[in-house]
């Protein structure tokens, strides 16, 4: 009965100066990323009401180009508003148990077929997991499970990083992705403004 999200919402994708300025004019339009790593799954992946993580993502690949993947010459950020649709949001308990219910179908799989479950992992020396191969798969069979053309959007909140201060419940990139599956949920786009300081922030 909830399930569709009628807000618009503010994303922000991080990418190459050139493929933004194409985007915004009209020549190209961004492509659904299919990595098998991928946190959500296949999708147009956003943060959220956050520029400056989107920034500080593209700016990582900027200067730890991944092989086989376009290098970044000028690392830009692209703003998009759009809806959410009918969102797998995994801030909401009900999709929560419905992922798991897909776990037990793939792990039930993977017995059946005598093969390895994929596994999360971390890269270097980071204690975050930020290669989601695990995840993604799971995610990916449940899209194939009730058709890839049900959920719009797949909605998450992410806590990565060191934390803030010692105890603390909070780390440093806490955000909230959103990988867009139905292109048509994306109503615009635009180049972030910088702020004025003359004027109070609103």
């Amino acid at each position: 009965m909830y399930s569709i999200r009628p807000n618009l919402v503010i994303g922000f994708h991080g990418c190459d100066e050139t493929l933004r300025d194409a985007v915004i004019l009209g020549k190209t339009e961004l492509k659904p990323s299919t990595n098998k790593y991928d946190w959500l799954g296949n999708g147009i992946y956003f943060w959220e009401n956050n520029s400056a993580r989107a920034f500080e993502f593209i700016h990582e690949l900027y200067k730890n180009p991944r092989r086989g993947k376009p290098k970044i010459k000028k690392p830009s950020v692209l703003g998009a508003v759009f809806s959410l649709g009918n969102c797998f949001d995994l801030l909401d308990n009900k999709y929560l148990d419905v992922l798991k219910d897909s776990y037990s179908i793939l792990e039930t799989a993977a017995k059946t077929q005598n093969i390895k479950l994929p596994e999360n992992k971390s890269i270097s020396t980071s204690k975050d997991l930020l290669l989601r191969y695990l995840d993604c798969s799971v995610i990916e069979k449940l899209h194939e499970k009730i058709g890839k053309k049900t959920f719009d959007s797949v909605r998450g909140v992410f806590f990565e990083g060191d934390p803030l201060y010692p105890n603390a419940g909070f780390t440093e990139k806490n955000h909230i992705q959103i990988a867009i599956r139905n292109p048509n949920c994306i109503k615009g786009y635009f180049i972030p403004r910088t702020l004025n300081d003359k004027y109070r922030r609103v």
